[in-house]
């Protein structure tokens, strides 16, 4: 299985795809358009590219603003998502992104990347970012997962304590 991540931007669709195990996010490409609302071509490239890596999942980035409230970038993003949900007919995840972008430009910021290099490749490397971050917390879930099968005594010991009940039983 590999997952699709996707950075949608006003002209731009950064792609990243996922190891089979998972545990990686590689930069794929940028996908351009002349513009914003032409995206015909945009998701006939991504049923494509889910089709040559055998992606079964896709994580679009879900720019939220700093106070989690949906502004308008975030609801064109929702489209966009339920549109590649439709097209592709794979389960489609928003994910937030807040800061994707800037962590992006950091790194290539470390590479000592030229401005022009930036101008292509810092959408591609925000899916990276995006996806990455969302492999993470797929691990982290499997990982609690596994300790509480295999520590049941202590997971519901926790279960009790978040219950409000102190240790002899009053709260």
């Amino acid at each position: 299985m590999r997952i699709m991540g996707l950075d949608y931007g006003e002209r731009t669709v950064g792609v990243a795809i996922s190891d089979e195990l998972l545990i990686t996010a590689q930069g794929i490409e940028v996908i351009r358009r002349k513009e914003e609302n032409k995206l015909r071509q945009t998701y006939a490239r991504i049923e494509e590219l889910c089709k040559e890596y055998g992606v079964e999942k896709i994580v679009v980035g879900f720019p939220k603003k700093l106070n989690n409230e949906l502004g308008d970038r975030a609801l064109l993003a929702q489209e966009f998502a339920k549109n590649v949900t439709r097209r592709t007919g794979l389960d489609t995840v928003l994910w937030d992104e807040r800061f994707s972008t800037v962590s992006a430009h950091r790194v290539l910021d470390l590479a000592d990347t030229s401005l022009d290099k930036k101008k292509k490749v810092v959408d591609m490397l925000a899916a990276v970012v995006i996806l990455q971050n969302y492999l993470d917390y797929l691990s982290l879930q499997k990982d609690i997962a596994a300790f509480k099968a295999a520590n049941p005594d202590i997971t519901s010991q926790l279960d009790e304590d978040e219950s409000g009940e102190d240790e002899s039983g009053e709260e």
